[in-house]
């Protein structure tokens, strides 16, 4: 009796086990098989706010994730460079836009693409040339109190 008690525990415990690890992985935005889909990068004057792992979306539909920050080699240009993976079967024209974002009360950022008109697409590790930079709220609100508007 004992036993089959201790059994039904150790199955219950196991399973509670499982069922927090799956939304560890779900909330935690852990991707395993991460290679699916393409990569593009994208320059940006300021990408304050961004992390990896932000979503990347068009007309408000996740398309892919931020998968790295850090700031472009080159002396000459003090730019952010923004990689992403979109899913494979995205289709973006060489003079699409790339926008940071804000999602929320909370200030989540994101990256918004907006699709262009050119006949062209973009291939797998190219670079989105045309981007906007989030709105500094902070510097405007500074500017707006002091009379700098």
């Amino acid at each position: 009796m004992n036993s089959v008690r201790e059994t039904a525990v150790g199955i219950f415990v196991l399973l509670g086990l499982i069922c927090v690890a799956y939304l560890a992985i779900k909330l935690g935005r852990m991707e395993f098989f991460s290679n699916q889909g393409f990569e593009l990068s994208a320059r940006f004057d300021s990408a304050s706010g961004l992390r990896v792992g932000a979503d990347v979306e068009l007309a408000g539909v996740p398309v892919g994730r931020v998968v790295a920050i850090s700031l472009d080699p080159d002396p000459l240009h003090s730019q952010a460079v923004v990689r992403l993976r979109l899913d494979k079967d995205l289709h973006l024209s060489d003079d699409s836009i790339a926008s940071i974002k804000t999602s929320g009360l909370i200030g989540d950022k994101y990256v918004s693409l907006s699709r262009g008109g050119s006949e062209k697409t973009l291939a797998s590790g190219g670079v989105i040339t045309e981007t906007e930079s989030p709105v500094d709220l902070e510097s405007l609100i500074g500017k707006y109190a002091f009379g700098g508007v």
